[in-house]
């Protein structure tokens, strides 16, 4: 890592800062920051997301994806975690919490619209975020590319019916403008730019050496973005301390559960690090943008859900940031290669 991106930690605790002082200080800016969506996507951080994206993309070599065939374990844990664990230990550890520890402090009609918040985190794996998270442990571009994209197919059929099961109700309208919006901006688009960027560039050697160049590109934007996002919910913390920190417990303990449970079975495995990493980073960032506009679309804007679902946006980056230090602190237990 360069001597920005060990001090990463430090610029993105600033970065939080100035965005709740940018927020009380020009409300005008960040509510003009705000209005820019285009079905319940921020284009502002769109624009900065992609800039975190496009450096990953650019390393993605299509003659390798058929490759990832012949090391399927990765794919199986990430797939495994997502789907078959994370939405259902997301719902039970809502339930815990806010139906019994926190049940003094929290009314029961305000309880179960945070339960429905976590839900809808919990059934929404990473779709753009975890490409930083991945580059930042060095891991395999091609491999994490698959990864993504296999969970985002499922994420299409799958992702109502699990929230209608967890919610208990008959019918959830998913918006599908978002899912599809996403993916386009977050996945389609920077592939495509980082594909033409190869054909351009043509050799191994210039691709990697434009890839060195580009890669700050991610780290501002991450800062950036992390800066407006605490800028658009600055009144919030501000105003609610108490309430945000509540629902961040049982955030924080599935985030940590989850990539243990995920960054386990890959060492068991014996997962090369470069997919272990990654594999184990999808399941425990969140699709926000998702979650978000869902509990938005259901519950509303000044909803309960739409607070814990927003919550899970603050407390994602401080959390994977911490997980990726370990992710590359233990990466010698980790085999080179696949075995």
């Amino acid at each position: 890592m360069g001597s920005f991106e060990r001090l990463l930690t430090l610029w993105v605790a600033l970065a939080m800062v100035a965005g709740i002082a940018i927020g009380a200080a020009a409300p005008e800016l960040v509510g003009a920051i705000a209005g820019a969506e285009i079905a319940s996507i921020n284009l502002v951080v769109a624009v900065l997301i992609w800039a975190m994206v496009y450096p990953m993309m650019v390393s993605v070599d299509f003659g390798a994806v058929a490759g990832v065939a012949r090391q399927p374990r990765g794919l199986l844990v990430t797939l495994a975690v997502n789907w078959l664990v994370k939405p259902f230990t997301m719902a039970l550890l809502a339930v815990l919490f806010f139906d019994h520890v926190f049940a003094p402090w929290i009314a029961p009609e305000d309880a179960a619209q945070y339960t429905a918040g976590l839900i809808l985190l919990g059934a929404a794996p990473c779709t753009a975020m975890v490409f930083v998270w991945s580059q930042l442990t060095r891991g395999d571009a091609t491999y994490t590319l698959v990864q993504v994209s296999v969970n985002d197919l499922i994420m299409v059929v799958a992702f109502a019916p699990i929230v209608a099961l967890l919610l208990g109700v008959t019918e959830i309208a998913v918006p599908w403008d978002t899912l599809v919006l996403a993916t386009v901006l977050y996945v389609v688009l920077p592939l495509a730019a980082g594909l033409a960027t190869r054909r351009v560039l043509g050799s191994e050697a210039a691709i990697a050496a434009f890839t060195a160049k580009v890669k700050p590109l991610s780290m501002i934007g991450l800062v950036a973005t992390v800066a407006i996002l605490f800028g658009l919910q600055g009144d919030t913390i501000l105003n609610r301390p108490g309430v945000i920190a509540l629902i961040a417990v049982p955030i924080l303990i599935q985030s940590y559960g989850i990539f243990a449970l995920a960054y386990g079975a890959a060492y068991l495995l014996r997962v090369p690090h470069r997919i272990a990493a990654p594999c184990a980073m999808i399941g425990t960032s969140n699709f926000f943008e998702l979650a978000v506009a869902v509990a938005i679309s259901l519950f509303g804007l000044s909803s309960g859900a739409a607070l814990a679902t927003v919550v899970g946006v603050l407390v994602e980056v401080p959390v994977m940031l911490s997980l990726v230090a370990f992710a590359n602190r233990t990466r010698a237990r980790f085999p080179e290669t696949a075995q």
